[in-house]
């Protein structure tokens, strides 16, 4: 056990010396020109983590590792439930029809498609896909650490899918001004698009909440309708996670259970931390808690997936990676494009019907 007798200061020590590595990811994070690529702090924890894993591991003591176990983990589920503070269903109510239908419709068939062609075609290890696949189609690197607890993955499984996210969300990140700016904004017929038609597109299919937030921010005059129909539409797509772990779990008891056959013990997997996140969105809904104070609460909570990404990078040794290839790139690839050139053909005709 973790606080077990013996090895309770290992873990203490193990935690705090996580939490250093968050502290100086969250400072490095605020940095102007880190600030303007639009990483956060989890990004730059989990490189830092990939770091001392792959060059200072050896030096420090091994009786911490229940620590930075526990804070890859438990803190992890944690702070994928207080997430929930970021979201009122108002704030969904306020998209339409029209925004919740995009993000669901992107949601699952971005994460189905990339499921299957990084299992099925391009032959990566089916955990591997899932997450991969989770961290397109939802938000990101808080997807994958939130999928990972029901898919039980090892933590270099993990580190593959966070890295396909940040290289195809950063992207995106300077792709889309430039497609808004040089198509979308000036062409005529299907091709054009409103500010309000690019801020649910851009919601509904770029990877992470800041690099959704730095697309309109970058687009000179923006208007304010696109940038809050960007941050509402993805915030859908948040909370739309929890939905999707249950129904991971239920998929992943059905197909254990036809594979074990009949007689087979298998316990049904329902990730309770995501029914919780429902549960606290639905709470910060009733607006209760003052402004401030769930403002904090969102920083204290930052910094704990900070903690946890963190905790996974050291974790990831780069001799785990041999074998896999170019297949998560492929993978990543095939499902941006998706993201791209399919969810605005999805934006558009869900716009144009409603």
């Amino acid at each position: 056990m973790a606080f077990s007798p013996e090895n309770r200061t290992g873990t203490m020590s193990g935690i705090l010396f996580v939490a250093i590595f968050a502290a100086a990811a969250t400072f490095i994070s605020g940095l102007a020109p880190v600030k303007a690529l639009g990483l956060s702090p989890l990004v730059i924890g989990i490189v830092m983590g990939i770091f001392y894993a792959n060059t200072l591991h050896n030096k420090f003591p091994s009786a911490w590792e229940t620590g930075i176990t526990f804070s890859g983990k438990k803190i992890l589920r944690f702070a994928i439930v207080f997430y929930g503070f970021r979201i009122t269903f108002q704030q969904i109510g306020e998209v339409g029809l029209e925004g919740f239908l995009v993000s669901l419709i992107m949601l699952s068939t971005t994460f189905i498609l990339g499921t299957w062609l990084g299992h099925k075609v391009f032959g990566m290890e089916k955990d591997t896909s899932m997450l991969t696949a989770s961290g397109a189609s939802v938000c990101g690197a808080a997807a994958v650490l939130a999928t990972e607890p029901v898919l039980k993955a090892e933590e270099h499984k993990t580190a593959i899918a966070v890295s396909m996210v940040v290289l195809f969300g950063t992207i995106s990140m300077f792709l889309y001004p430039v497609l808004y700016t040089a198509i979308f904004e000036h062409a005529s017929g299907f091709l054009h698009m409103t500010a309000r038609e690019f801020g649910i597109y851009v919601g509904g299919t770029i990877h992470e909440v800041a690099q959704v937030v730095a697309v309109p921010a970058s687009i000179p005059n923006a208007p304010e309708v696109m940038s809050n129909s960007a941050v509402i539409v993805k915030m859908t797509r948040v909370i739309m996670i929890a939905p999707m772990l249950i129904v991971l779990g239920f998929y992943l008891s059905y197909v254990a259970k036809k594979e074990g056959g009949d007689s087979a013990d298998v316990k049904l997997v329902i990730p309770w931390f995501a029914v919780y996140f429902i549960g606290v969105a639905g709470f910060n809904s009733l607006h209760l808690v003052p402004e401030t104070i769930v403002a904090t609460i969102n920083q204290i909570d930052t910094f704990l997936l900070t903690m946890a990404m963190t905790a996974l990078g050291m974790g990831t040794r780069f001799a785990k990676f041999k074998g896999l290839g170019l297949a998560p790139i492929y993978t990543a690839l095939s499902m941006f494009i998706w993201l791209v050139v399919g969810g605005f053909i999805i934006t558009k005709i869900i716009c144009s019907i409603f």
